[in-house]
């Protein structure tokens, strides 16, 4: 008998497991495929971010390394290497959770999870055998799966899916990218700095729809000056097919125009939904909500007491790092803690280069809201450090209260922003002012004085660089 037990070993399973049993409870994880860690250890964050890693080494040898007095010659991509790097990386990341749950004593169980009543859960193995588990307390943390659209058929091998991506053993010629967001922006870009031609068409206006629009309008023009893409927006998919090595997408814009564009690979990057396949979730009565995720409540419960659900499976944005915030949190709950999450300081990050980075309202929220605010913006190019390491593009724009100063969001483009967003998320969780940040002292020269100079521009103008 388990006190509780955890079905799916992604970011949100794993770090909840790793919770329970830290509190003392008798803990199993069931994990259907034969490494732990998930979409997001296996082939999600961790493998696209080595390859965003090693496509930006290649592309500054070949861009910026003359500039910086290195000279090479034959510089050529070799990406059976970077693949196989890849695969170490993800090997060691996973090889990690499997000593997480052995110094944890966690229990793990390979198979396929689901429920035969509210307390037992049976678990089939890849070879047809079967056993039960007791257990007082189950958490579902099953996380999501690439979506497509009606009218495209996934074939893994022309028309693919961000999994696939990963696993390409050419570069291609021409990849038409089917979606503006994260995911097709960071692998587009990836094959983009390897000598790939890419093509986006997005059914918005814009890119990164879910962000701010100014962060989506500098993302547009750095994409197209430096990597040379093509975007198509507002346009609705129709058709993809592949016939040989040759794919075609077909698309309309508003006014019914039709566009078509031929390559060689087509990458469908529409976003992903909850997977609940195979859960057995009508045996114990839990219910879902209208698109599919399992409902809960303010504390992550199910309609049947003791059965909790986190992560991509549940409404909210399907991040690594939430789903973790989540884990933790039902696991306190279940202990009999009080532990709370903010939503809204939940930071999003796009891994392209430069990267992108938000945290709290958009501007487009605001103005939604009727909230009187005021903005202060900082670019890149004004600072010293970026300077120093040509990374010019982008900015930081900070979003405060027209009134109290407390700031609202923080909307970041440019070099290593996906670790400085962590400074706004620390000063918004403390209901930090722009001028509290703007009084405490940023080291010279680096890029976080540029969160500090946008502060000071919406303290009354007052940034000091431009």
């Amino acid at each position: 008998m388990y006190d509780v037990v955890v079905i799916g070993s992604g970011p949100g399973g794993y770090v909840a497991a790793i919770r329970c049993a830290q509190l003392g409870m008798k803990t199993a994880l069931i994990e259907k495929y034969s490494t732990l860690g998930g979409t997001c250890l296996n082939v999600g964050c961790i493998p696209s971010k080595a390859l965003l890693d090693s496509s930006e080494h290649y592309y500054n040898a070949t861009h910026t390394f003359k500039e910086h007095g290195i000279d090479v010659k034959d510089v050529k991509v070799n990406l059976k290497q970077m693949i196989d790097r890849k695969a170490g990386v993800v090997k060691q990341t996973c090889d990690g959770i499997n000593y997480l749950m052995k110094k944890n004593k966690v229990d793990v169980h390979t198979g396929i999870g689901s429920f035969v009543d509210k307390n037992t859960i049976k678990v089939t193995a890849a070879d047809g055998s079967v056993k039960e588990l007791k257990t007082a307390k189950t958490i579902i943390a099953t996380g999501s799966k690439p979506t497509s659209l009606p009218n495209v058929a996934i074939d893994k091998k022309r028309i693919i899916t961000s999994t696939e991506a990963l696993e390409l053993t050419e570069v291609p010629k021409h990849l038409i990218v089917i979606g503006g967001g994260v995911i097709g922006m960071e692998l587009g870009s990836v094959y983009a700095r390897l000598g790939a031609k890419v093509s986006v068409v997005e059914f918005m206006d814009t890119l990164i729809p879910t962000m701010d629009k100014a962060l989506g309008k500098e993302l547009i023009k750095v994409s197209k000056n430096h990597l040379g893409f093509d975007f198509y927006f507002s346009h609705k998919v129709t058709g993809a097919t592949a016939k040989g090595k040759e794919v075609t997408v077909t698309a309309e814009d508003k006014d019914g125009k039709v566009l078509e564009l031929k390559g060689d690979y087509v990458l469908v990057a529409t976003g992903r939904r909850p997977y609940t396949e195979g859960l057995g979730l009508e045996a114990a009565g839990v219910k879902l909500d209208e698109r599919g995720r399992v409902a809960v409540d303010g504390h992550l419960q199910t309609n049947v007491p003791g059965i909790y659900a986190i992560g991509d499976v549940v409404v909210g944005a399907m991040l690594a790092h939430k789903a973790e915030e989540e884990g933790v949190f039902v696991a306190e709950s279940i202990a009999g803690q009080k532990p709370h999450i903010n939503y809204n300081l939940i930071p999003g990050v796009v891994y392209t280069w430069p990267e992108v980075a938000a945290v709290g309202y958009t501007e487009e929220q605001l103005k939604k809201d009727g909230k009187a605010y005021k903005v202060g913006n900082f670019p890149f190019k004004a600072s010293g450090r970026a300077r120093a390491s040509m990374d010019l593009d982008g900015f930081v724009k900070v979003l405060a209260d027209k009134e109290t100063d407390e700031i609202l969001g923080v909307h970041m483009i440019g070099p290593r922003v996906a670790d400085m967003i962590a400074e706004a998320v620390v000063a918004m969780e403390f209901r930090a002012s722009a001028e509290d940040i703007s009084r405490m002292s940023h080291a010279h020269p680096t890029f976080t004085e540029s969160f500090k100079e946008a502060c000071l521009a919406a303290t009354d103008n007052r940034a000091l660089h431009i």
